[in-house]
């Protein structure tokens, strides 16, 4: 199944082997009009079977900072696709296959838990006893921009070194933005959408972050074509450990990539609450500030222990994005002045007693 702008690492990456392994995927959907979003989270660990962390989960991070989580301790209704985006898991079904991907009605009528998702399609149903929360999700999916020059071939997050998987763990944004139509029911209020700004990436590996931070939005004030991520966290490097961040935007066709190997990046990031990133290359420059007075949503993630809360979101950050156009006599012009009071800000991982500074 090919994709226009399928980005590298689109596809599963487990090679069937009994080492730590976990991958996770994030789809989002932004309501603008609401003032809101949903965010879907699904994991999959050692998916060998029989470890002691095997299995998988859903996460949905739902308007108001209300929770969702389901786990499927059954790594063998887990599929995946190798060579291009497409996962699910089910969960209480009445087919005896094997798990696949299923035609959309076909799904409904089959899977009572469960979910599944490509580049251009996300549906699923989830209900948790313990809380009663309850969400049904249906919604097709029109990619805009992976990650680069939208009329070149997508690049690795991480960079060419990624393929060889030097870094622990891997992270790919397989859709920097979208447009999404259908409908999210949460607690049975349904949402219709119709070209609803959408946003995906992933990550992998056999080693976990230690500690991480992350900027990202595709919905802001006035400019629907504007998206940015950034992000950066302490990861391991083959038998050393260092931190690095990127910043990375998509705004009228064109990429502006700030990464350690092109850019200067620096941050400083509070243990919550502010979020400071500053970068430039030999021809922009850029500064982010997100700010947030919300106490956020704790959330599970893969760790060495399995899946457990160890990071914190909010989905209502306000943040301001500034870039500049540098010139040869030293000057620069403003590019980019943007707001946004929907933007996506996360730290994780571990110590947050005190705020980090790059060096």
């Amino acid at each position: 199944m090919h994709v226009p702008l399928q980005t590298p690492h689109s596809g599963y990456h487990w090679d069937g082997s009994s080492r730590r392994f976990f991958e996770g995927w994030y789809y989002r959907v932004t309501l603008p009009e609401q003032e809101q979003t949903f965010a879907f989270m699904y994991s999959i660990e050692d998916p060998i079977g029989g470890q002691a962390f095997s299995g998988g989960a859903a996460q949905i991070l739902a308007p108001d900072g209300e929770y969702l989580c389901r786990t499927f301790p059954d790594v063998s209704r887990f599929w995946a696709w190798q060579y291009a985006l497409g996962l699910g898991h089910w969960g209480h079904t009445d087919l005896v296959q094997p798990p696949t991907y299923l035609a959309p009605d076909e799904f409904d009528r089959h899977i009572q838990q469960g979910y599944q998702g490509t580049a251009t399609w996300h549906q699923g149903q989830l209900a948790d006893p313990g809380t009663g929360q309850t969400a049904k999700w249906a919604y097709s999916i029109q990619p805009i921009y992976g990650w680069g020059q939208p009329d070149r071939s997508q690049q690795s997050t991480a960079g060419w070194l990624s393929q060889f998987q030097i870094f622990e763990p891997g992270w790919q944004i397989l859709m920097a933005h979208g447009l999404a139509t259908g409908w999210i029911e949460w607690n049975g209020t349904r949402h219709t959408f119709v070209q609803a700004p959408a946003y995906g990436e992933k990550n992998w590996g056999g080693a976990f972050p230690k500690k991480w931070f992350w900027l990202n939005c595709n919905a802001f004030d006035g400019k629907p074509d504007l998206a940015l991520t950034a992000g950066g966290g302490r990861r391991g490097v083959l038998w050393w450990e260092e931190s690095v961040a990127m910043v990375g935007i998509h705004y009228q066709n064109r990429f502006y990539e700030f990464v350690p190997w092109n850019a200067h990046v620096h941050w400083e990031i509070h243990p919550w609450g502010y979020w400071h990133m500053r970068a430039e290359n030999s021809h922009y420059q850029v500064e982010l500030t997100g700010t947030t007075t919300q106490t956020g949503t704790a959330l599970r993630a893969p760790t060495q222990n399995g899946l457990t809360f160890c990071c914190r979101d909010t989905m209502n950050g306000q943040l301001t994005l500034k870039l500049w156009k540098r010139k040869r006599d030293g000057s620069s012009t403003l590019l980019l002045d943007a707001k946004s009071s929907l933007c996506g800000l996360e730290v994780g991982g571990a110590p947050w007693n005190e705020v980090w500074r790059s060096v």
